[in-house]
């Protein structure tokens, strides 16, 4: 059974996962791995989802607020043995409701080029390659996406 829960970033399933996600990051973005990790803290991330299978922390993301209309989706990850089962789409659908609950018109986020699922999973889901935003311009491994939520 999958279940989704809405949690901030002291949940200990969100931890771990993260934990994960940046030794992964750390080998897929080699030397650029420094420099993208100073803009992943978890610290206070009010917004934060994780999904269990079976009671099993599996799969998380966090939005945190980027403007006046956008949330910022980040720290997306789904364990490697789970992958391809829908799970980080269900993820990004719940960031993005309570996104929208929250009165925010659309979210963005950036990804690296190399992270080639991640990439088709936003397209899929309905995101578009904006220009790179803030600290990610002139990055060459970043591409940044936007969509505008319902």
């Amino acid at each position: 059974m999958i279940t989704l829960t809405r949690t901030d970033s002291s949940n200990p399933d969100f931890v771990a996962l993260v934990k994960l996600l940046d030794a992964y990051l750390a080998l897929k973005d080699g030397r650029d791995h420094d420099y993208y990790n100073q803009f992943n803290t978890i610290v206070k991330l009010k917004n934060v989802v994780v999904c269990y299978e079976n009671g099993i922390p599996v799969a998380c993301g966090a939005i945190k607020q980027f403007d006046a209309d956008a949330m910022e989706v980040k720290r997306m990850f789904t364990k490697p043995d789970v992958r391809g089962n829908g799970l980080a789409s269900r993820v990004l659908t719940e960031l993005e409701e309570w996104a929208a609950e929250l009165g925010y018109k659309k979210c963005v986020l950036e990804t690296g080029k190399r992270q080639v699922e991640a990439v088709e999973l936003y397209k899929k889901k309905g995101y578009l390659i904006i220009p790179n935003y803030a600290q990610y311009v002139g990055m060459d491994n970043s591409i940044c996406f936007q969509k505008e939520l319902n």
